[in-house]
């Protein structure tokens, strides 16, 4: 069983990156090297996120999240192919990261459909810490403010957008306590990402970071 002093710890370190318990300082961080990473672990499975279940893509992925998970995503049409297909399926990988995370691994469909290279390898690494150390996810997550900020040929994109954690925690998976605190400015993380189309046709994440507490994803 965890102290009260990992714990805490525990909440702040999660909090570093995503599926955070809300109310812990930092700046920003690099999904590729951040140590700054602890928590979560395998939860319950539930019912798609709505999101998933109202596609009606052809081949649209399905997302199986704990019962007490549920991810939001706000992404409007752009009315280029182009860009619509690439934020799609970056939304995608935000509730694939999501799943991953609820289940306890990183080896998961969704996860090496829509990650690849180093990003896929750092998830993994990652998601494994997090079961390790004890916690899980619980609460709302969503995800908003999607944009194509460059398409190289049609094959590489630089793509931005933010995830609302206010109302996300890490919980003790032992004893399904929620880590609860205080609500901040730090809830709110801009990720800005590499992606690639691989031969299948599916946008894949190959690196990512992330600041915390960026203003143009805080919200009232």
């Amino acid at each position: 069983m965890l102290t009260t002093r990992r714990r805490v710890a525990a909440a702040c370190l999660l909090a570093a990156v995503t599926f955070s318990a809300a109310g812990c300082s930092s700046d920003s961080d690099d999904g590729s090297s951040s140590d700054k990473i602890a928590g979560a672990g395998e939860g319950e499975t539930g019912s798609p996120t709505p999101s998933a279940s109202a596609s009606a893509e052809k081949n649209a992925p399905k997302f199986d999240l704990p019962s007490d998970v549920k991810a939001a995503v706000e992404n409007e049409p752009t009315g280029d192919a182009t860009k619509d297909a690439i934020l799609r399926d970056v939304a995608y990988s935000a509730q694939a990261r999501l799943e991953a995370f609820g289940k306890g691994t990183g080896q998961t469909a969704n996860m090496n459909r829509y990650f690849a290279a180093s990003a896929l390898t750092y998830w993994t690494d990652r998601i494994a810490t997090v079961k390790k150390d004890g916690l899980t996810v619980t609460g709302d997550y969503r995800y908003f403010g999607f944009e194509v900020t460059d398409v190289a040929n049609g094959k590489t994109a630089a793509v931005r957008y933010c995830e609302d954690q206010s109302k996300g925690y890490s919980k003790e998976i032992s004893t399904n306590k929620v880590l609860r605190t205080q609500p901040s400015d730090k809830d709110f993380i801009l990720y800005t990402l590499q992606a690639a189309k691989d031969s299948s046709g599916d946008w894949q994440v190959q690196k990512q970071s992330w600041k915390k507490g960026d203003a143009s994803c805080v919200r009232g």
